[in-house]
């Protein structure tokens, strides 16, 4: 079985390629740093010999890149357990000052490329009739933050686009899983003044979809929503 989780090499993508190679499952990601990728791998097999982890370099911003890892996808697994799209960009910044491209670049990485990624393994997903797809969507996906005008319009995309895949796939057995969250401590947070005990572990958030992913096939949970014990920042 595997899981496929895009933007691998850090973070909560890096939080979640580890965890489900300690629960025993064989993992494909992506990155945008090939460099980045290489330590992952040496990094997991040294902890997890056993399952595959199976990496490619790729900018899902691009849909040339996002196909391209579809037909990787396709090519070394034939029945995809989990599918988490989780690759993708934050940029502060308002309507007023936010440089021009910003929307259209925000919309690339955090939209379509889940949107393309998802469209090109949905023939297997629906051939198998079972599978798991979770989007990393965000608060701000239906709370308005300051300062993140663009960041705010993709992430509801987001949401839009994971509430109609919910509706689309349920009777092809194929759950869908909208992870809602605020404050991670991510690289994201690099150089601002934050204390990082008001920020949400990685793993917590991913430990809450591998926990989502146990329950019966009879029962989908259609939102998980997870913030700092304190609130939002």
């Amino acid at each position: 079985m595997f899981v496929i989780i895009t933007g691998g090499s850090k973070g909560l993508g890096k939080a979640l390629v580890e965890l489900f190679l300690s629960k025993g499952f064989n993992v494909i990601t992506c990155g945008r740093n090939a460099a980045a990728l290489e330590q992952l791998s040496a990094d997991m097999q040294a902890l997890y010999p056993n399952p595959k982890l199976l990496t490619q370099s790729a900018d899902l911003s691009k849909t040339s890149d996002t196909q391209k890892f579809a037909q990787f996808v396709l090519k070394n697994c034939d029945k995809i357990e989990i599918l988490i799209n989780n690759a993708g960009i934050f940029v502060t910044g308002n309507l007023q000052t936010e440089p021009d491209g910003l929307l259209e670049q925000m919309m690339q990485a955090n939209v379509y490329s889940a949107y393309h990624l998802t469209k090109n393994l949905l023939p297997q997903f629906i051939t198998q009739q079972s599978g798991h797809i979770f989007n990393i969507c965000s608060v701000a996906s239906s709370t308005i933050l300051d300062n993140c005008t663009a960041y705010t319009i993709s992430k509801h995309a987001l949401l839009g686009f994971s509430h109609s895949l919910r509706h689309e796939l349920k009777q092809h057995q194929v759950k869908v899983t909208t992870v809602v969250p605020g404050a991670i401590y991510t690289s994201s947070w690099d150089g601002v003044p934050v204390n990082p005990d008001r920020l949400m572990p990685t793993q917590d958030v991913a430990q809450a979809i591998a926990d989502c992913y146990q329950l019966s096939k009879r029962t989908v949970v259609e939102d998980i929503v997870l913030r700092p014990m304190l609130g939002d920042l």
